[in-house]
């Protein structure tokens, strides 16, 4: 049987003061009233029921996974008592679903993009899961055509075609300098790395057991237990001692049977308030208005305004800047310097308490 795993375990930190550790990115309601999550749990169910969907998130966040996702079984969110990075969690959602289907077909998806059209998404999911099947022992990834030369993306070389958009995949490149980005744009080889996937669970459990054998061998033991007595234990012992590390440095860097689907569809990657721009129409001096804020402005241009609540926001001949209210906390920044959030987030628990980290 076909599954889909959701990741949802960042943080968001470049998305302070809307984003917290109690409140990651993932369930802010950012685009047309609904959280990031909630999005892709609904683009996921035009081709999987409930039962087939899985979610891995923090263990502080299940309780609220649960509340926005009831119809998902309880036994279906999958809490980590740890951050271990990307490769620990895909390793043990593929291992917990081979507990329950030794032949399982596992997809794994983001929880923080926003995918458009959901009907082209769907359809080179379909696809990308029949590649799986008839290359059993090949990964299977879901390319995007690049349209800038962005250097905070991970890039696929693309090598021989199979059919048209299904190729063969040569190499991957880790987030490229502006120089690199550029040649990669334009040699016209290249696609973004969405970071979602398609496997069989043995073969992507065979890639960890040879190159994470450490981390392998636990989570498999985990996952036995996981939904009877003592898994929550032995997960609060398992986890601190996993090498932390990202799937892509863990496994696909050594992969030699990888093909990449091409999923031409709008993408964004939802990981700063910048991102957002893309998302909603401006007015006539540029300016956004995100969720449920209202602007007023004289001789403002170029702003983005962020609240999850309808709180009137007014500004008056400024140009380029992020302002962002929250209930209890307020972020005014220039646009140029929105990656230096996440700097500012790391340094507010320290300075103010945990309430505003």
């Amino acid at each position: 049987m076909r599954y889909a795993v959701i990741m949802a375990g960042g943080k968001g930190t470049r998305l302070w003061p809307l984003s917290r550790q109690n409140r990651p990115k993932q369930l802010l309601q950012l685009f047309e009233g609904k959280s990031l999550l909630r999005h892709a749990f609904e683009r996921l169910h035009t081709l999987f029921t409930a039962e087939q969907i899985l979610i891995i998130a923090a263990q502080a966040h299940v309780d609220a996974v649960r509340a926005e996702l009831p119809e998902l079984p309880a036994e279906n969110i999958l809490g980590e008592p740890s951050a271990r990075d990307t490769a620990n969690a895909v390793c043990l959602g593929a291992a917990v679903l081979q507990q329950r289907d030794p032949e399982a077909i596992v997809g794994i998806f983001t929880a923080d993009h926003i995918i458009r059209p959901v009907e082209t998404f769907a359809s080179r999911v379909e696809l990308a899961y029949r590649m799986a099947e008839e290359h059993p022992e090949a990964i299977v990834t879901l390319g995007i055509k690049p349209t800038l030369p962005h250097t905070g993306l991970g890039y696929i070389h693309r090598g021989k075609q199979i059919v048209d958009g299904i190729r063969w995949v040569q190499g991957f490149k880790e987030k490229p300098d502006l120089t690199t980005a550029k040649q990669y744009l334009d040699s016209g080889e290249y696609y973004w790395n969405s970071g979602m996937f398609v496997w069989r669970a043995a073969t992507v459990l065979g890639e960890f057991n040879r190159h994470l054998p450490d981390s392998h061998k636990k989570l498999c033991q985990l996952a036995s237990q996981w939904y009877g007595q003592g898994g929550r234990q032995l997960a609060d012992q398992v986890y601190p001692t996993l090498t932390k590390i990202s799937f892509d440095y863990a496994v696909m860097e050594h992969a030699k049977s990888v093909i990449v689907v091409e999923l031409p569809c709008e993408w964004v990657d939802v990981g700063s308030f910048s991102t957002l721009e893309s998302l909603y129409d401006p007015d006539d001096a540029g300016n956004i208005c995100v969720a449920q804020a209202k602007f007023a402005q004289l001789g403002a241009a170029g702003n983005i305004i962020v609240s999850e609540q309808e709180h009137l926001i007014a500004a008056i001949g400024v140009e380029d800047l992020i302002i962002v209210h929250t209930p209890d906390a307020t972020l005014v920044c220039r646009k140029v310097d929105a990656q230096r959030i996440k700097d500012l987030a790391t340094r507010l628990e320290k300075d103010f308490g945990e309430k505003y980290a």
